[in-house]
């Protein structure tokens, strides 16, 4: 049943995705061209996506446990420190240059287009090498 519902909830997320977008780099850089031909539309995306995801959020803070879990496992950290000032820096470096966020690029590899597959191998190889740094210290 655990494996079922992630498989739908991925699918949903997947499709919603692709339904505004998100996956086509052209619409996201639009986007972020704020200072040239701004595409907005992403924004009523998110805009969206908040205005659903957020009254959940609050409904599972009132929750003692998830469904398939003993505990929610909300963040810990609560102010800003320079591992995530780095992080949210080089997330939007490589946003801004590829057009794709984690999310849609892991949609997106399915196609097999060659930028999207040497993202995603990027992405990996970060995130394999972020782990060693902080294993390491």
């Amino acid at each position: 049943m655990r494996f079922a519902i992630a498989l739908v909830s991925g699918g949903l997320f997947a499709l919603g995705l692709v339904i505004s977008g998100m996956t086509t780099p052209a619409k996201v850089t639009g986007f972020l061209d704020v200072t040239g031909s701004w595409d907005p539309s992403l924004a009523f995306v998110m805009a969206a996506a908040i205005a659903v995801h957020a009254p959940f959020v609050r409904l599972t803070r009132g929750l003692r446990a998830p469904l398939f879990d003993t505990r929610f496992h909300w963040p810990t950290v609560k102010g800003l420190d320079p591992a995530l000032l780095a992080g949210a820096a080089v997330f939007g470096v490589g946003w801004g240059l590829s057009g794709f966020c984690p999310g849609p690029a892991l949609v997106s590899v399915g196609a097999g287009a060659l930028p999207v597959v040497v993202f995603v191998g990027a992405m990996i190889a970060g995130l394999v090498a972020t782990r060693l740094v902080v294993r390491a210290r």
